[in-house]
């Protein structure tokens, strides 16, 4: 039987990250992705050009977001990069202060989510998330990631129960997600922000290969994601 449909703002939206190739994008979009996202930073193993970047995002439909993270990245760069890629959502993923977030969106008003990183185990308690999403009031929404060496959550999930009871912005949650504990995660987290949405990349590859996306992993993965929002909002 068809789930029945939700009411769009109870919808949690999803983006996956980490394409590099043409039959992988296809596929997350035909599951119902609403963000593709793109690694502009080249020490990841997924990272492709801001041209190669604008090339699969052409396979795009309308209302499917294109994402492009940048960690670190000289602002005339990342505005070269959107300037290819025009309906693009900047995902900023490293140590960018608002400052750096303005100067790189604000002249074409440009949406930008900010990634915050939160430590694992105990210390995440101690992450002031109130004070990062008033630091980053401009942001479209604050990603929660888990803070591993590098950047990016390396397919760990921080401890969601830590999180503030009352975070007034939209949130993205991310880090080591999975098929098997994002129902939990959105579960945990949607009441605790004004909006819910789900960032995914390694728990929907295939296994020991970086960038290379598995159809029933995305599958597997939507699917989790729906049967999380009717238990939410059906009850």
């Amino acid at each position: 039987m068809t789930p029945t449909a939700l009411p769009s703002p109870l919808r949690t939206r999803i983006k996956m990250c980490g394409f590099t190739r043409e039959a992988d994008v296809d596929a997350a979009v035909a599951l119902g992705a609403d963000a593709i996202g793109f690694v502009l930073y080249a020490k990841s193993p997924r990272a492709v050009s801001p041209q190669r970047a604008a090339e699969l995002a052409r396979r795009l439909p309308p209302f499917v977001t294109p994402v492009l993270l940048f960690v670190n990245e000289d602002t005339l760069k990342i505005r070269a990069s959107c300037a290819l890629l025009t309906g693009a959502t900047v995902q900023f993923h490293g140590d960018e202060s608002p400052a750096d977030c303005l100067a790189a969106c604000a002249p074409e008003q440009r949406p930008y989510l900010r990634a915050a990183r939160i430590p694992l185990g105990a210390a995440g308690g101690n992450f002031d998330l109130l004070k990062f999403v008033q630091d980053y009031s401009q942001a479209q929404a604050i990603l929660l990631d888990t803070q591993v060496e590098g950047f990016g959550g390396g397919g760990h999930a921080f401890n969601w129960s830590l999180l503030p009871k009352n975070v007034n912005a939209h949130l993205v949650l991310s880090g080591g997600l999975t098929a098997a504990n994002v129902t939990d995660g959105i579960r945990q987290v949607r009441p605790r922000c004004q909006t819910l949405a789900v960032d995914v990349s390694s728990g929907i590859e295939v296994p020991r290969h970086k960038g290379i996306k598995s159809p029933q992993r995305m599958a597997e993965f939507v699917a989790a994601v729906r049967q999380a929002d009717q238990l939410l909002y059906t009850k």
